[in-house]
């Protein structure tokens, strides 16, 4: 309830928001089409202006030429009276030719009796009832139909999610979609006060849409689209929240040697001793030293108490790390790859018993797989001090596959999907993930979730029995 409140809250802080935000829209839109009309309105009357300008200059020019012809016709006739009243006829002749050279000079003669232009302004009209109609009809734009998310066809597996809609209605204007979405670890519908922000896939134009090399580091996701024409984004649609289950640690480096530089998800081997690191070494033999242990967890899993609290877990020649979760029950995997130039480690579960002495897979409490690079390569599944070895490449990238209740350890080539080597037991005990290293490093993946993969295998018990998985018992 007070989710849906706080939501109420929002929305209407929303409403508020959004219409101040259209309506300033609205104004700088009308104000863009006034400043059109006012441009086009002083266009087109500098162009009559311009006409009436041509016009007059053309009408006043000829009106300036017919005034002085006819100035110099009446000079013309006025002398051709006069020579009239000559007697002598030598004198009139001169006259008379005189008269006759004027005439055929005379500007009269040759001007033309005819306005060079109209007075007519008819061609500069305009008619605007048409873009009055325009304007009449103006509307909203029409906005798409929210999407519908259909949660029981979307899909989530090998880290990937799918998500696939529907629009309520044919809508052919719909240029594409947006699709949002955020991790969380709550349940339903999602939080207005959630804590993680909205992430943005723009420009989708198909239906579905699939999200990619996921880390599922939260129990929940939720997932929203909107559909989006040339011109507006429409509402969202329903919000749904899908499932991210995966198993997320870290290295524990409260548990870890002294000689292990231990970050989250990154160990190393330090010949120096730990030295180097930044936490202080604490203690009376000043090995002892402090840390925190990862607050990251599962609903399936619970953080380990730490044995001491102290570096010591591990001494001697046991370079060991725990992770920092213990598993109790349900199906979990994770991925560790290798330095390339790491001499020797081991990979797998133990049993919280784990002595600071004890190297993986040299008791009944420990199960793993091993690599030794150093002076005779060797790959090996290990458990109860029992060594078999597997013939097959070493992976780049190991995976690892514990299902607790079935009381199974796989581990498989994560580019390949190769069955490496399957332990068989009966786990009667919480396990921890257990690594071992030296001279060189790991690097751990988790937050994935169990590979689809599985699923087929785990159907042909036959397939995890073959010549391939070398299936060890143990206790």
């Amino acid at each position: 309830m007070q989710n849906f409140i706080d939501t109420l809250n929002h929305a209407l802080k929303g409403v508020q928001a959004n219409s101040a935000s259209v309506i300033g829209d609205l104004d700088e839109e009308f104000d863009s089409l006034y400043s059109v009309l006012d441009e086009m309105k002083e266009s087109m009357t500098n162009r009559i202006k311009q006409e009436q300008a041509h016009k007059t200059q053309e009408l006043q020019n000829q009106l300036t030429q017919c005034t002085s012809a006819l100035e110099d016709a009446e000079e013309l006739l006025e002398f051709s009276t006069r020579a009239l009243s000559i007697k002598n006829p030598e004198e009139f002749s001169k006259a008379a030719r005189q008269i006759k050279d004027s005439v055929t000079m005379a500007p009269a003669f040759r001007l033309c009796l005819k306005p060079k232009v109209s007075d007519n302004m008819t061609h500069l009209m305009v008619d605007f009832s048409q873009e009055k109609k325009m304007l009449q009809a103006l509307k909203f734009l029409p906005v798409p139909k929210a999407p519908e998310i259909d949660s029981d066809k979307c899909l989530v597996a090998d880290n990937c999610i799918t998500v696939k809609w529907k629009t309520p209605e044919e809508d052919s204007k719909i240029d594409h979609y947006i699709l949002e979405y955020r991790k969380t670890n709550f349940e339903g519908l999602p939080r207005v006060k959630d804590e993680r922000c909205w992430e943005i896939v723009d420009n989708i134009k198909d239906t579905e849409y699939t999200l990619t090399g996921l880390k599922f580091d939260s129990k929940y996701m939720n997932f929203r689209v909107r559909a989006c024409n040339k011109a507006v984004a429409g509402d969202f649609s329903d919000p749904v929240t899908l499932e991210t289950k995966a198993l997320v640690f870290s290295f524990d480096g409260t548990s870890s040697h002294l000689n292990l530089k231990v970050e989250d998800s990154w160990i190393e081997w330090d010949s120096t001793g730990g030295k180097g690191q930044e936490t202080k070494v604490k203690g009376k033999e000043n090995k002892g030293r402090s840390g925190t242990p990862s607050p990251k967890r599962t609903s399936v899993v619970t953080r380990p108490p730490s044995v001491k609290g102290t570096r010591d877990r591990f001494t001697g020649e046991a370079y060991t790390v725990l992770g920092d979760v213990v598993i109790e029950s349900g199906q979990h995997y994770w991925e560790i790859k290798a330095q390339k130039d790491c001499k020797s480690y081991s990979i797998g579960v133990a049993y919280r018993s784990l002595g600071k002495f004890d190297q993986l897979g040299k008791n009944n409490i420990s199960w793993c797989i091993h690599v030794n690079n150093w002076l005779q390569a060797t790959f090996s599944a290990k458990h109860n001090n029992k060594a078999k070895p597997l013939e097959m490449p070493v992976p780049d990238r190991i995976g690892i596959y514990c299902d607790f209740d079935g009381g199974q350890l796989s581990f498989f080539n994560s580019d390949s999907k190769q069955l490496l080597h399957t332990f068989k037991t009966k786990f009667t005990q919480p396990l921890v993930p257990a690594f071992m290293v030296w001279c060189g490093g790991l690097t751990l993946y988790t937050g994935l979730q169990q590979p689809s993969f599985l699923t087929s295998l785990e159907k042909n018990d036959s397939e995890m029995n073959g010549s391939s998985s070398g299936i060890i018992n143990g206790d």
